[in-house]
């Protein structure tokens, strides 16, 4: 028989197997999922401090959905795989959260800070916070779960308050002939929408939300940071501060480096040494209930703890 009816033949008798439901066939086009791994960066013993990082955009969504960006992103699905992983082993005594990120949305950080608040009330252990090149905005609405922050001398911190944002489309529409049709149920059903300028009251409204998320975030840092209201109110304007000033203005303890931050967690834990880890995290992982936000951003109004340079 020749070989292109023999591959025929073989084609033709698999797909029957399969339509019979005698074979399944799987087909993966990423890399199967794993669980984290845990690494020693240094140290030595049976007790640990976990080196917990915050890095880049804090997001809710995975990032998944743009490969390239999957080591630009803080997800609370990836910071609560790590704390679930350290709360089954009862030799982390301490944690150090390293945080260089400009921030990102109101609900993701709020879900982390959260998260970092339970873990440490549940398992009675230290939390120090080391800030390094820049923890603005939700970097540093994160930090807040921290019985200490420690910055770099080079860090650039604060930028506390809220920001909400969209993009104008009107005019380009109107340059390359497009329009909208809109049939909605109510009068706000098309809310901050990116096809006409916002009204009067539109950016009325919107104001009173991220109101409200501001008074949220100045609350968290005066309670945090033991400061009265009107004391964080005074600098909760947006501002970015170097580290020294923030030392002086009660938002961080010290200035120091990572080193010193870990040597403190372990002060704090009483501990004579230790060792120091981390947990790898393979990019498809999807272990917890915050794996399962849409990892496809909504096309709506996105409240942002977040520092956007060049924005006044």
């Amino acid at each position: 028989m020749h070989g292109k009816a023999m591959n025929s033949l073989t084609l033709a008798g698999i797909l029957l197997l399969v339509l019979a439901g005698c074979v399944t066939v799987k087909v993966s086009l990423f890399e199967e999922p794993k669980p984290l791994k845990e690494t020693t960066i240094s140290g030595y013993g049976r007790d640990k401090i976990l080196l917990l990082d915050i890095s880049g955009m804090i997001v809710e969504g995975g990032p998944q959905r743009l490969l390239a960006l999957t080591k630009g992103v803080t997800t609370p699905s990836r910071v609560k795989e790590e704390l679930e992983k350290a709360a089954k082993d009862d030799h982390i005594k301490a944690v150090v959260l390293r945080i260089n990120s400009p921030g990102g949305t109101v609900s993701a950080a709020d879900v982390i800070l959260h998260e970092l608040q339970n873990f440490k009330a549940e398992h009675r252990v230290p939390l120090v916070v080391c800030l390094e090149g820049l923890a603005a905005s939700g970097g540093y609405y994160v930090a807040q779960a921290g019985d200490s922050i420690m910055a770099y001398p080079t860090c650039i911190t604060g930028s506390i308050g809220v920001i909400a944002m969209k993009f104008n489309l009107r005019g380009l529409m109107d340059k390359v002939g497009v329009d909208t049709d809109i049939v909605k149920t109510g009068a706000w059903k098309d809310f901050w929408s990116p096809f006409r300028p916002a009204t009067p009251k539109e950016k009325e409204m919107m104001q009173q939300i991220i109101e409200e998320f501001y008074r949220r975030f100045v609350t968290v840092v005066a309670q945090s940071r033991n400061l009265s209201l009107r004391e964080v109110q005074k600098v909760a304007d947006g501002r970015i501060f170097t580290a020294p000033q923030a030392k002086d203005l009660g938002l961080i303890d010290k200035i120091g480096y990572l080193d010193e931050a870990l040597k403190e967690a372990q002060e704090r834990a009483g501990l004579s040494h230790a060792k120091v880890v981390r947990y790898q995290r393979p990019d498809s992982y999807r272990p917890n209930i915050y794996s399962l936000l849409p990892e496809l951003e909504a096309a709506g109004p996105q409240f942002l703890y977040l520092w956007l340079a060049g924005e006044t």
